[in-house]
């Protein structure tokens, strides 16, 4: 097993980069086969997940070309084939552990009369995906999944296979806070007669909502309900270029902010409301920040800008189960700035961690835990909350990663601040 250590730092400065937001790229990767013309994207992020989403593409008949291409990034650029414009694959597709691929490939195939296997990977294997199966049945795709009794309730996993056409807008009210379902039913009302419209208890991220009024359908938003009105070809904005990842800034702003004398600008990074879910706990904390918007060619869909933080000293806090859908992902980050707050912070219903890329309510804690860390886990009738009592230092210790980029990562800031 590989492994690698980290010591105490001294203060951050300087200014970084990142790689585009792979949220946006899968949406913008979907849209642009399914609309009109020509779509070039710049900044696309080559990483894994994204890379599966091009080959689901291709195995469906989409051309996508590289027109540059470094270690990791590049610019690509699709030929788009209309919303009834997919052909069958010869043979089933292959997601890896792309989680997004998954959720928003099901979507999309939902639109189709042709059948089509998905075979996911070990580790994705066992996530749940019903949630989006469920809906996709209810506009009239058939949908097989391997199924599971867990603790007397049915649950679905990949492979799956799905053979859509004939789709019909439903009404739906999310039972869950999830970005991904939502655009799972957006993507197949694109090929349902009449509208499909769908609920948010709690707002997600809107990158799809966005994405998709970028490419001129016909969607709005009133109150928490997005209607979308289907059988409208899209009409490619002919190009795009995808904004930094806030996620992959969200380790450096928090390590900005723990580290005495950091001072650090982040560049050309997304600013979506719906995804500095962190940056106003982190504000509540006690955070120092300033955010210039910039309006880069080509991002007009998406909010841009720059993000300076320096280090001051954080309070504890209460984050809201209403909140958590907006930093879901940020949530392990947040409990190691929590570890080193002032005071006790308190993360309400956050149950959803459980079900990402491994269990981060376990994988963090855990870690935590050997680092000195004062973590409860409070399981109430209807939902679980993190407790954290801040300490003024970690120690060393040795942690895993549990297969998580981001509970790698997490441990790493963590690390930076540890004793010994």
């Amino acid at each position: 097993m590989d492994f690698f250590c980290i010591s105490r730092t001294t203060p951050l400065k300087g200014q970084v980069r990142f790689l585009g937001d792979k949220s946006i790229a899968h949406r913008a990767l979907f849209l642009s086969a399914l609309s009109k013309g020509v779509t070039k994207i710049f900044n696309l992020p080559l990483n894994n997940d994204c890379k599966e989403t091009i080959f689901a593409l291709r195995a469906l008949g989409v051309k996508i070309h590289f027109e540059q291409k470094k270690r990791d990034s590049g610019c690509v650029t699709v030929l788009g084939q209309g919303l009834s414009g997919l052909t069958k694959p010869r043979s089933p597709i292959f997601i890896k552990e792309s989680g997004t691929t998954l959720r928003l490939l099901l979507g999309v195939l939902a639109g189709f009369n042709f059948p089509v296997k998905i075979i996911a990977g070990p580790s994705l294997s066992r996530r749940p995906v019903r949630r989006v199966n469920l809906p996709l049945r209810l506009m009239g795709a058939k949908v097989v999944a391997r199924q599971e009794n867990i603790d007397g309730r049915l649950e679905e996993y990949p492979p799956v296979v799905i053979e859509g056409g004939g789709l019909k807008g439903i009404f739906y009210t999310l039972p869950v806070a999830s970005a991904q379902v939502k655009s799972a039913i957006l993507l197949a009302g694109l090929n349902a007669s009449g509208k499909t419209r769908v609920r948010e208890i709690y707002p997600t991220r809107d990158h799809t909502e966005r994405m998709l009024k970028a490419f001129q359908a016909r969607i709005s938003s009133r109150a928490n309900v997005i209607t979308l009105e289907g059988k409208k070809e899209l009409v490619s904005p002919g190009q795009i270029k995808i904004p930094g990842d806030f996620s992959s800034a969200s380790f450096f702003i928090v390590a900005a902010a723990l580290v005495a004398g950091s001072k650090i600008a982040i560049k050309d990074v997304g600013l979506n409301p719906t995804r500095l879910g962190l940056l106003r706990v982190l504000e509540k904390m006690g955070l120092r920040f300033k955010v210039i918007r910039s309006c880069p060619p080509f991002s007009f869909y998406e909010p841009i800008g720059d993000l300076i933080v320096e280090a001051g000293n954080l309070k504890g806090v209460r984050v809201r189960r209403a909140e958590i859908p907006l930093l879901i992902d940020e949530l392990p980050i947040l409990m190691v700035a929590a570890s080193l707050a002032e005071g006790r912070s308190v993360f309400e219903g956050v149950g959803e961690l459980r079900v990402k890329e491994t269990d981060r309510i376990k994988s963090m804690s855990e870690n935590l835990r050997k680092m000195g860390a004062k973590i409860k886990i409070i399981n109430h009738a209807r939902r679980q909350d993190i407790v954290i009592d801040g300490l003024r230092h970690l120690k060393g210790a040795r942690v895993k990663s549990f297969g998580d980029h981001r509970t790698a990562m997490s441990m790493v800031v963590a690390g930076l601040l540890a004793d010994g």
